[in-house]
């Protein structure tokens, strides 16, 4: 049984070409790849070892827009698990809410201190 592990980081955008070139002219993070689903567009890249993924939403107001608040900032973190159903079971008995309708690839919760986050299976964010 793996341990859990971050494997992924979305930071909300309000350019995402201009961020883009940011991380990758700053730090070398190189492109995975760019796709559009759910009123946002999520512009995946990495270092090598983590899906560090920008997010442009269509309209600030969409509801997964506003999980993390308004404007650019951090949206949320990515955990990868063994077993989605027995952690999401321990985030709710220890006051977390989950977001994410039961069976969901990344099922998204929020903790007990407001952070929005998510738990996948080991796999759904490739670094290559």
């Amino acid at each position: 049984m793996a341990a859990p592990r971050i494997v992924h980081l979305a930071l909300k955008v309000d350019d995402l070409d201009y961020a883009t070139r940011f991380y990758e002219q700053v730090f070398g993070f190189k492109q995975i790849k760019t796709e559009h689903k759910r009123q946002h567009t999520s512009r995946h890249l990495t270092d090598g070892h983590i899906d560090f993924t920008l997010v442009h939403y269509d309209n600030e107001d969409h509801e997964e827009a506003l999980l993390s608040g308004p404007g650019p900032r951090i949206h949320h973190y990515g955990v990868s698990v063994d077993d989605q159903d027995e952690i999401a079971e321990k985030i709710k008995a220890l006051g977390g809410e989950i977001l994410s309708p039961p069976g969901a690839g990344a099922l998204k919760f929020r903790a007990p201190d407001g952070t929005i986050a998510e738990i996948v299976k080991e796999g759904r964010y490739s670094t290559e």
